[in-house]
């Protein structure tokens, strides 16, 4: 009994001694952590960000830094609400998870079995195209097909969507290629809500907010209470200045993005994550379930292959990289990453989990700099992997100063071939038309005080003067410079001399990749 009580005392002793450690060590990474956060946001014009962090089942960090508005008091907490936009997908996906569990539908099911009026451009991938297939980006369409049906805000519908589908241009082979597509997550929505009987709102809510008591989480940002104040503003820097844009535009990304929660919330997602969709306070055989931990496996699963750089290889020792359902994946510096991003106008965010680690973060930001939440989730994964410092928020700024001036000098050398001297061939009055498009819809261009002005039908946000730029090209600039998403607009002319349609292209290479305007075809309603 001696021995034995000896025995006992020594390990009481080195626990004693390992843990208060183990919590310094944690301190102190955090620390470091919250000094390259501040770096960042001063470097980047970031207000407000708020960060979770998720180490062996229990939350190491959930702090918020900055303010919910530039220019205002109101510190951003670790339940300020923020739009999480495309880190929606991987809730969408666990929804279909939990219903493939329940025998209610397979990964495998046709679309067209559950939603008939299903229809792709071509007849082929309409009749194979499965669920898996709607979470895995390699539907045959181009990056962002359709997205101008939903974003910036508008009046059309998940009906709407569904009839102008069959209309959008492919530009690979099915199940070919990756491009990353919106509108193919809100159809999965549309499945969700079939299936069960209920709207996407609902179920995620009955599914995933309640069980994991995710209570200040909302489906879509028309559902956060108006008493509620700490929700965070989106911001968008335009000539080195901040300007607040946005309020519930997330609303028709739906199930392909419209979630609003806070990093204390996200803290318990991350968490059943990591536990391959069990919580509770015991993570065992008997715990509940969001879903099974085979369709976790299946959910990290590698479904459309990406393409790695050499560059990704020498630096980040990344060998693959890929999409599965709801997240992206890779390897770094030896360790397997399922990630994912959001971002929305003047908003992004970042979800990062590392099984083999037990290692989970969650960044949310408001302001729309994707190159500072990557500085600061590189510096968690510097510091939790103990990897070389690397000082990230320097790396990102050099990158983003080259990028722009890359940009910049394209633009100016593009200017310096422009024929200033061309005319256009019609006289202004006679480019006035409503011109329609078989996915979209209406669009006007009108004629006032001797200029052309152009408005989206469904959508109030795209309206815009037209500048000649030469010939029978236009730019549009939108009265909305927060959109930073100025569109040529060139009028393709038939041999009467008439306008025989209108097709149009994005100024910057730098415009978001939802402003979809090249797949438009705009004819003449009146022929």
């Amino acid at each position: 009994m001696k021995l034995l009580s000896k025995a006992l005392f020594s390990v009481t002793l080195i626990l004693s001694l390992v843990v208060p450690a183990q919590a310094s060590n944690i301190a102190e990474k955090n620390k470091k952590i919250a000094q390259a956060i501040a770096q960042t946001m001063k470097t980047f014009q970031v207000p407000g960000v708020a960060v979770a962090i998720v180490k062996n089942n229990k939350v190491v960090m959930s702090k918020g830094f900055g303010v919910v508005e530039h220019g205002k008091s109101a510190k951003v907490t670790a339940d300020t609400l923020f739009g999480i936009a495309s880190n929606t997908k991987a809730m969408t996906a666990a929804l279909l998870a939990g219903l493939v569990d329940e025998g209610k539908l397979t990964w495998k099911t046709k679309v067209i079995d559950i939603i008939p009026e299903f229809q792709m451009p071509d007849a082929y991938v309409t009749r194979e195209f499965t669920i898996t297939d709607l979470l895995a980006h390699n539907s045959g369409l181009g990056l962002g097909a359709g997205d101008l049906m939903i974003w910036p805000h508008t009046s059309l519908t998940n009906a709407d969507i569904l009839k102008g589908l069959k209309y959008l241009p492919e530009v690979s082979s099915f199940r070919s290629e990756f491009a990353y597509d919106n509108l193919m997550y809100i159809i999965a929505g549309e499945v969700i809500t079939r299936v069960t009987g209920q709207p996407w709102s609902e179920v995620i809510q009955e599914r995933i907010f309640t069980p994991l008591g995710m209570n200040k989480t909302r489906a879509t940002f028309s559902l956060i209470e108006k008493q509620n104040k700490n929700v965070a503003r989106a911001h968008v820097p335009l000539d080195k200045k901040l300007n607040v844009v946005g309020g519930n535009f997330l609303e028709k990304f739906s199930s392909a993005g419209s979630v609003a929660s806070s990093v204390n919330d996200m803290s318990l997602w991350l968490q059943a994550q990591l536990n391959q969709g069990a919580y509770g306070a015991k993570t065992d055989d008997k715990s509940p379930r969001l879903f099974s931990a085979e369709q976790s496996r299946t959910m990290w699963k590698a479904q459309t292959l990406l393409s790695v750089s050499d560059y990704a290889t020498q630096q980040d020792k990344t060998h693959f990289s890929a999409y599965g359902l709801g997240w992206f994946m890779k390897d770094y510096h030896g360790v397997k990453l399922i990630h994912h991003s959001g971002g929305i106008l003047g908003m992004v965010s970042k979800v990062v989990l590392v099984p083999e680690e037990n290692l989970a973060m969650v960044i949310l930001t408001n302001q729309q700099s994707g190159a500072a939440f990557n500085a600061i989730y590189l510096q968690i994964l510097n510091e939790y992997l103990e990897l070389p410092e690397k000082d990230w928020t320097a790396y990102y700024h050099a990158k983003q100063q080259k990028s722009v001036a890359k940009e910049q000098k394209r633009l100016e050398k593009a200017a310096d071939t422009v024929n200033k001297n061309s005319a256009h061939s019609l006289a202004l009055r006679d480019y006035a038309h409503t011109y329609v498009d078989n996915w979209y819809g209406d669009i006007d261009i009108t004629f006032k005080n001797n200029k052309l002005h152009m408005q989206f039908g469904n959508t109030v946000a795209l309206k815009g003067t037209l500048e000649h730029y030469q010939h029978n090209t236009f730019i549009v600039r939108w009265h909305d410079r927060t959109l930073e998403a100025d569109a040529f607009v060139n009028f393709n002319l038939n041999e009467e001399g008439g306008i025989n349609y209108a097709t149009m292209k994005a100024v910057s290479r730098a415009t978001d990749f939802s402003f979809d305007f090249h797949d438009l075809t705009l004819r003449p309603k009146n022929k």
